[in-house]
């Protein structure tokens, strides 16, 4: 019999415990962070008297007021932030009913009103990532650049995460190929995690093209030279994006690197993962096949990949304007 008296935090921490066992590290730190936002207004209720109507108050609180970190405390949390922890609040209770512990989930039919996610699309500008002639003018920007080939795995369409993660010993220069097996993330921006893949489907055998062989070759070469000039004092973390004195990079630190290689070039500050839509969306463009596209963007399937990373702009769209033309009529110049 589950205790009567037991509060909504105390039952989340049980949750998480249960739930440590099945997901990735990162994961329960996102789970904790997405839930913190709900614990401070409904944290201390008794479980069993929790309310639909305390969790609807709290989630109009939090939308006009509810941001804790990232950014002014106290203002405006976001639609999407709102809703993941509705959505991990809904399992966390979920759990709690096929336990016994409550007969409903006061918290399943609680959704973000339609006004509020208009509102939010009103005001919300969205980063367009890089179109072709950006990107070219990023590479050939950054071509003398030390990190010129781990810049270039980005823009081939890997993770930061699978850039920061990438060993040597998963790089065939002879072969030109890499293996996607390994990543490096960060929780909180602080801590380090390595781990494998996001997925079965994101560990991979990629070809290189040519360019990024070339680059890596270069890169390699180079960091030969820099171990012998630092001798024991070099670290030989084995990783393919270090620094100097072979340590090496996080994805803070890589991405802190290309915003100021944007900065200097001109560019637009887009995200480093946006490189990834930029790569998607032109092979996507130039014919790439679907399960070809998936399977380079290491997804299960390609409704993933073109759902969230194809992104044609104006000028992708200019051939179909185009092909428009026959529907007017125009026959060699002929109404």
């Amino acid at each position: 019999m589950a205790d009567p008296q037991i509060t909504l935090n105390e039952w989340l921490d049980r949750w998480l415990d249960t739930k440590a066992d099945d997901l990735e590290e990162t994961t329960i730190y996102n789970y904790r962070i997405t839930l913190d936002r709900v614990r401070g207004k409904l944290g201390h209720i008794r479980l069993q008297e929790l309310t639909e109507e305390d969790v609807e108050e709290w989630m109009h609180w939090a939308l006009r007021y509810g941001r804790l970190r990232g950014g002014k405390s106290g203002t405006s949390l976001g639609v999407t932030s709102v809703e993941m922890s509705l959505a991990r609040l809904k399992d966390a209770l979920n759990r709690a009913v096929a336990r016994r512990v409550l007969a409903v989930n006061v918290a399943q039919y609680v959704t973000i009103p339609r006004k509020a996610r208009k509102e939010e699309r009103k005001k919300k500008q969205e980063v367009k990532p890089w179109n072709v002639q950006e990107v070219q003018m990023f590479i050939n920007g950054v071509k003398a650049e030390r990190l010129y080939a781990p810049l270039l795995l980005s823009l081939m369409g890997l993770r930061p995460a699978e850039v920061c993660g990438l060993r040597w010993e998963d790089v065939d220069l002879d072969d030109a190929t890499i293996t996607i097996a390994n990543t490096r993330t960060m929780m909180g921006n602080r801590y380090v995690v390595e781990k494998d893949t996001k997925s079965m489907a994101g560990e991979r055998e990629l070809p290189l093209p040519g360019p990024v062989l070339m680059a890596l070759r270069t890169f390699k070469t180079l960091q030969v030279k820099e171990r012998l000039v630092l001798g024991e004092a070099y670290s030989d973390s084995g990783y393919v994006v270090v620094h100097e004195t072979g340590e090496a990079f996080t994805i803070k630190q890589l991405r802190r690197r290309a915003y100021r290689l944007m900065e200097v070039l001109g560019l637009r500050r887009v995200r480093l993962y946006d490189a990834r839509a930029s790569c998607l969306t032109f092979l996507a463009n130039n014919g790439v096949p679907d399960h070809i596209l998936a399977r380079w963007a290491g997804h299960t399937n390609v409704k993933t990949t073109k759902k969230w990373y194809v992104k044609p702009d104006v000028e992708d769209l200019r051939e179909a304007a185009t092909t428009w033309d026959g529907l007017h009529g125009e026959v060699n110049g002929r109404a």
